[in-house]
């Protein structure tokens, strides 16, 4: 029978600090590796990047909705529910996945239109959108199983598989950009199919790992059978969850193509100041998906003061770490930006921005800790609505009028940025303080559910 483990916020967290930190030095790296290569390769791939996070979002729907619900049955003790819930979510996810990876790979070039990408800057994302996207379908599977790993307590075994997988795309990119062993420089063909190598290599560790820890493994008949109440529960859970992710990153596709006509050096420096700002916001990514699984857990158990009292500790720790993290990159905002680019102009675009990050993170922190904590109690509806009104209404409007009309270029859309963050961020505080989420818990609403499940032999 599947059991969660238990565990304080310490034990959960530092492995979801260090696996979040191989994550964002994936893209650091070959961010990076690509700019000793080129900068119209980097910038490149940080718009295509940005094309791909849009359907890896849409895998989230399942992987986020199989989370928290999985994580409120452990508390609630219905762990037949838990177990077929993983079961349905990986099944779900691969078929999406591979629907996905279809659609990508046949229109990547009609997808990079919208950023007026001309030339060599132009071929070089498609080159790296057809490969992984043609592939897209591994990261849909990786997500579900490393969900389920994360929702039992696993946090620790995550965090292995991703160290293995970042060893191998990091050897695959520098291989590939800096020609060594006497192998011809790939470029960014090479460095997008060490992506797809490392995904595989991803998914097949994790099976594994799911199969030892969890005794599950997924059988081809659950491919075809898909619980329909599964099905039901993590569209109604994933769904608004997801879409809050959904809604940025089209709002952050639409503010791309404003930079576009600012300049290929504007467009540059975006992608290089917000793989340096990951840097701000990785502590706070890690406590707060800590948290979150600390709080489904109790929100299942019906703790909702403890559930409540752990996020006002975990939101105090990220504000303040986020600040102060901006403030130290952002004092050594020149020596940082060298280290991807030594053309003058982008360092000149990107330190201003280095400096008002100092103002964005925070409000950053407020929004990653309680929009997912709202998330983890149930109550998914809200963060996805003050989340479009905000990012629509705020970020992408002021983008426009601060950047462009008032002739800020990237500073003013980075001010816009900061008043979405900050004005999203209120808003979640005081829905917290106000318990409505309460009322949205899953396991009040029966728990006959799991007396329905039987496990046979085929289950194990």
């Amino acid at each position: 029978m599947t059991k969660a483990k238990q565990q304080s916020l310490f034990q959960i967290s530092w492995p979801l600090f260090i696996e979040i930190a191989l994550h964002m030095s994936l893209g650091i790296v070959a961010t990076l590796i690509l700019s000793f290569y080129s900068d119209s390769a980097a910038a490149a791939v940080g718009v295509a990047n940005q094309v791909l996070n849009i359907f890896i979002i849409l895998f989230n729907i399942t992987s986020v909705g199989a989370t928290i619900i999985i994580g409120q049955y452990l508390g609630a003790r219905r762990n037949l529910d838990a177990r077929q819930t993983a079961r349905s979510a990986f099944s779900l996810n691969l078929w999406a996945g591979i629907l996905i990876s279809v659609v990508v790979a046949l229109s990547g070039t009609q997808l990079l239109g919208f950023f007026s990408l001309e030339g060599a800057t132009l071929a070089f994302g498609e080159t790296f959108l057809k490969i992984v996207g043609l592939f897209l379908f591994l990261e849909a599977i990786s997500l579900t199983l490393g969900a389920i790993l994360r929702s039992h307590g696993y946090t620790k075994n995550a965090m292995y598989v991703t160290l293995m997988t970042n060893f191998v795309s990091a050897a695959g990119n520098i291989i590939a950009v800096l020609g060594l062993f006497g192998l011809p420089v790939f470029g960014v063909a090479g460095v997008a199919w060490s992506i797809v190598v490392a995904r595989a290599f991803a998914v097949v560790v994790l099976l594994y790992v799911v199969y030892r820890k969890l005794s599950l493994r997924f059988r081809i008949k659950d491919l075809f059978a898909i619980d329909r109440g599964d099905l039901k529960t993590i569209m109604n859970i994933g769904i608004p969850s997801a879409g809050e992710g959904i809604s940025y990153q089209f709002s952050q596709l639409v503010i791309t193509g404003f930079i576009a006509t600012v300049g290929e050096a504007a467009l540059s420096a975006r992608v290089y100041v917000s793989n340096i700002t990951m840097l701000c916001f990785l502590f706070t990514l890690a406590l707060a998906q800590g948290t979150q699984l600390l709080v489904a857990q109790q929100v299942g158990a019906g703790d909702y003061e403890a559930a409540h009292q752990r996020t006002i500790k975990t939101l105090k720790i990220a504000v303040v770490a986020s600040f102060a993290s901006a403030v130290a990159i952002a004092s050594a905002g020149g020596q940082v930006l060298s280290l991807f680019t030594s053309n003058p102009e982008i360092i000149a675009i990107g330190l201003p921005l280095l400096w008002a990050s100092v103002l964005l993170e925070p409000g950053r922190a407020m929004n990653i800790v309680l929009m997912g904590t709202l998330k983890s109690a149930g109550d998914v509806r809200f963060p996805v609505t003050i989340g479009i009104l905000s990012m629509w209404g705020v970020a992408v409007v002021l983008s426009y009028t601060l950047g462009l009309e008032f002739g800020l270029g990237l500073l003013g859309i980075w001010i816009a940025f900061s008043a979405d963050e900050w004005f999203r961020g209120v808003f979640a505080l005081k829905r917290w303080n106000d318990r409505k989420w309460v009322a949205y818990t899953l396991t009040t609403k029966g728990d006959t559910h799991d007396n329905e499940r039987r496990e046979t032999s085929e289950a194990v």
